[in-house]
């Protein structure tokens, strides 16, 4: 096992049920520490997961916490001034520090740390090169953002050198404003996509691709970075400046050096210079699935993974909950959960679907199969109205779509107005079940889009299509 440091301190971690903080909070554990930590609403299944490792946990953020004493307080993005704890340690002069921060100096300090940021597909492509890496012996260590279905944990020290890392651009914590990723000091990185997102963080793009080229600024020459061709806002970032080999995949055509795949997103052949270095043949849909395991096999190439070794690893994984995961079928009807909650996510998991059913577009044949879409615009990024107009075009690879109304803002009746009488709104998930209900037939497949629990929407619905 790589060298961590020797001596063990009592931590306490603020914002501990959070993926990423989370995560660390299982790491430290694992590393020996005595951890304990608190949260609002302090809410599975990362609670559960805590506890079941021995980790305290406390409900909202009293001072009386300072009981504690901790050798360390480390702070989550989600707290903010004005919270008692907060203020407490403020006045009291205790030791604190962000979760990257530490991450990076207890953690990731003397190992290879193989880091995958972009807008979408960070924790699908980090849980492919884990697993990689882990077919090819090399035992990693990784911290992501959900639980892939390979290892079944989220986070682990691992005994090897490398350690896989989703790399997220959200801000460290309030007294840090630099995007998470420039703490972890990594030698390969994957930047995999770039849109606008974050909007309570981030005004725009042109703000987004400065914190990536912060990033890009912390890779060694020895490193590499792995980048999608195919992504202009990226090749703006690396226009910025670069002093490290890059590896780009994804193009459509041929194009020197690159890796690119031929075929279809469920089977398919790995090129690079018109040359065949392996093959993936598995059950993941969608083109952004495609793109995510030329990453993965990118990145592992850098680390000593041969393509072909890397690609038929991928033939045996298994994807990470919340992936378009089938929670159930009832009467004919299929439900799925899945994590997406940005239009650009949304439509790609729609129309992913889509193609592996071999329907055609919605409204030009009469047949069983539907494609049923249900989401709630739940990410602070949705709640702003910050893209509510692209909600019509994520949509377009739905038969049928149901919003949940929340306190939002904004009117979403008013955003899906364009998609006519197959969009239905509801306020309540209640009244969304029963419209669902009420329209589903047998042959429909029914995706519940959201970043969070959906006030556990599939469970009802199974619940409700048995009556």
């Amino acid at each position: 096992m790589p060298l961590l440091e020797s001596s063990r301190m009592h931590i306490h971690v603020l914002g501990i049920c959070g993926t990423f903080m989370g995560g660390l909070a299982a790491l430290a554990r694992e590393a020996g520490h005595r951890v304990t930590g608190c949260d609002a609403n302090v809410y599975p299944p990362m609670s559960e997961q805590l506890r079941a490792l021995g980790i305290e946990l406390i409900d909202g953020w009293s001072a009386q916490q300072m009981s504690l004493a901790p050798d360390l307080f480390v702070v989550g993005n989600v707290v903010r001034r004005g919270m008692p704890l907060l203020e407490a340690i403020l006045d009291a002069g205790a030791r604190y520090t962000s979760g990257p921060q530490w991450l990076g100096e207890h953690v990731l300090q003397g190992r290879h740390v193989l880091a995958v940021a972009g807008t979408h597909g960070k924790t699908s492509t980090s849980a492919m090169l884990a697993w990689i890496l882990e077919q090819a012996g090399l035992e990693p260590g990784f911290l992501i953002g959900g639980v892939p279905l390979d290892f079944d944990v989220s986070a682990r020290l691992g005994r090897g050198r490398h350690f896989v890392i989703e790399a997220d651009e959200y801000d460290t914590a309030l007294f840090d404003k630099r995007s998470k990723f420039v703490h972890y000091r990594s030698r390969t990185v994957v930047l995999n996509n770039l849109e606008h997102d974050h909007a309570d963080i981030f005004p725009d793009l042109a703000a987004i691709e400065t914190q990536f080229h912060h990033l890009v600024r912390t890779v060694p020459a020895s490193g590499r970075i792995v980048v999608n061709a195919r992504d202009a806002a990226l090749q703006r970032v690396l226009q910025r400046g670069c002093w490290t080999p890059v590896q780009r995949f994804g193009t459509p055509d041929e194009e020197a050096g690159a890796l690119r795949a031929q075929g279809e997103p469920q089977a398919f052949d790995v090129l690079r210079d018109g040359r065949v270095l392996g093959r993936v043949e598995w059950s993941l849909l969608g083109e952004h699935n495609q793109l995510n395991a030329l990453a993965a096999i990118a990145a592992a190439e850098h680390v000593g993974v041969p393509p072909a070794q890397a690609a038929q690893a991928l033939a045996r994984f298994s994807s990470v909950r919340r992936r378009l995961e089938l929670r159930g079928e009832v009467r004919g009807v299929r439900v799925y959960d899945d994590f997406a909650h940005h239009p650009t996510a949304m439509r790609e998991t729609l129309s992913g679907l889509r193609r592996r059913l071999g329907l055609p577009a919605p409204g030009t044949a009469q047949g069983a199969a539907r494609v049923i879409a249900v989401f709630e615009p739940r990410s602070n990024t949705m709640k702003l109205g910050a893209m509510k107009a692209q909600l019509p075009w994520a949509l377009e690879h739905a038969d049928r779509s149901f919003c949940l109304q929340g306190d939002y803002g904004w009117s979403a009746r008013e955003a899906l107005a364009a998609l006519g009488a197959s969009a239905t709104v509801a306020d309540d998930v209640d009244a969304l079940v029963a419209a669902i209900v009420r329209d589903a037939r047998a042959g429909d497949h029914v995706v519940c889009m959201s970043n969070g629990s959906f006030g556990g929407i599939h469970a009802r619905l199974l619940r409700a299509l048995q009556t």
